[in-house]
């Protein structure tokens, strides 16, 4: 079984957890990582662009010349692709670029993501991350304190509004929660900083 240590947030190791193996010790699956990231990604697009094609630009109604005689090619408006003004080809229209991925892809990509960063040992356990009050300095300790240089990304057991408040001003830096997690957060994070109580919520769910 994988084993990592426990680290309080002012970075010094307080013991240490094993991690169950078939959630946090399988081999990743890059394929189904990289699914999984294509379809998050394909589920943020807003898919709102939008042009005119040539019969809904205004105007043009009228043939520019007579057919014959005039020595131009011929045309039909003054609103064709290819005139100043005119419509777009094959213009872009409101769409939907979200789609499901079956459940147990989803799972597996997930196990994967996880198994992943303890490989890397890009997982570093708190034994608690909780705050009196709001405070930035005080994430922002915690993080120099584990060695989270850029990118990271705090996962909490539950809602907790100081932390969260706290550690939104600082670059790079995001927190969710189990229920909120996904492949693409966890991969794009340089470090995977997870309270000890949320390892436990991690491995119900998913083993």
């Amino acid at each position: 079984m994988p084993k990592v240590a426990v680290l309080d947030m002012a970075g010094k190791e307080v013991g240490s957890i094993e991690l169950a193996e078939s959630v946090f010790g399988i081999e990743p699956n890059k394929s189904v990582m990289l699914h999984m990231v294509k379809n998050y990604l394909a589920n943020q697009r807003q898919g709102t662009q939008s042009a005119l094609t040539r019969s809904e630009v205004s105007g043009g109604g009228k043939k520019p010349w007579r057919q014959k005689g005039t020595g131009h090619a011929r045309q039909g408006s003054t609103r064709a692709p290819q005139w100043t003004h005119g419509g777009i080809v094959f213009a872009p229209k409101p769409r939907d670029y979200s789609y499901t991925v079956n459940k147990k892809v989803r799972r597996l990509a997930m196990k994967s993501a996880f198994s992943a960063k303890v490989a890397e040992n890009e997982m570093v356990v708190i034994d608690s991350i909780a705050m009196d009050e709001y405070k930035t300095k005080t994430i922002a300790a915690m993080l120099k304190a584990v060695g989270a240089e850029k990118k990271a990304l705090i996962v909490l057991p539950e809602v907790n509004e100081k932390v969260i408040a706290s550690a939104a001003n600082i670059p790079g830096v995001k927190t969710a929660q189990v229920n909120t997690l996904n492949v693409y957060d966890i991969l794009n994070a340089d470090l995977f900083i997870v309270a000890k109580d949320a390892v436990a919520k991690i491995e119900e769910v998913y083993a």
